[in-house]
């Protein structure tokens, strides 16, 4: 299965099921659908959020490609909007061109400001109760209030 449709085919192609979707941006195509596997898997056999990691460049090495996050936001989007979490610098810069272009990503895109791994969990598990965008942003953000010790 190829890392931008991991969560995509779990969510399957209904599109009359207005779930929020989540584009994972790493520059690892590795590391995008590990945690896109961790946070479906986390997020219980309810409701399949539909989850595509857009990983690495397209020849398979390290970075970014605008082309797999389009194409990932694409593959995910359900009408309620598509948040985007990503990993590093260029990644951020990246999903921010897109944006700016403003016909690349799906209306009702947003860069979401969380940790990857911990945001994307909650991001998935409150997609996963059907809740709209700003609830999901939110709850991604929210876990940079995370503490570990």
């Amino acid at each position: 299965m190829s890392d931008e449709k991991v969560g995509a085919e779990k969510a399957g192609d209904d599109k009359s099921e207005r779930l929020v979707g989540i584009v994972l941006v790493s520059h690892s195509a590795q590391v995008a659908a590990s945690v896109a596997e961790l946070a479906l898997g986390l997020a219980g056999g309810g409701t399949a959020v539909p989850v595509a990691a857009a990983g690495g460049t397209e020849a398979g090495g390290l970075g970014t490609s605008a082309e797999l996050i389009a194409a990932a936001a694409a593959a995910v989007d359900r009408g309620a909007g598509v948040a985007v979490l990503t990993d590093l610098g260029s990644a951020v810069l990246t999903v921010k061109a897109l944006l700016a272009e403003g016909d690349e990503l799906p209306d009702n895109t947003r860069l979401v400001d969380a940790p990857f791994v911990e945001g994307t969990v909650a991001a998935v598990v409150t997609a996963a109760t059907g809740a709209d965008l700003a609830a999901v942003e939110a709850a991604a953000a929210e876990a940079y209030t995370y503490r570990k010790v």
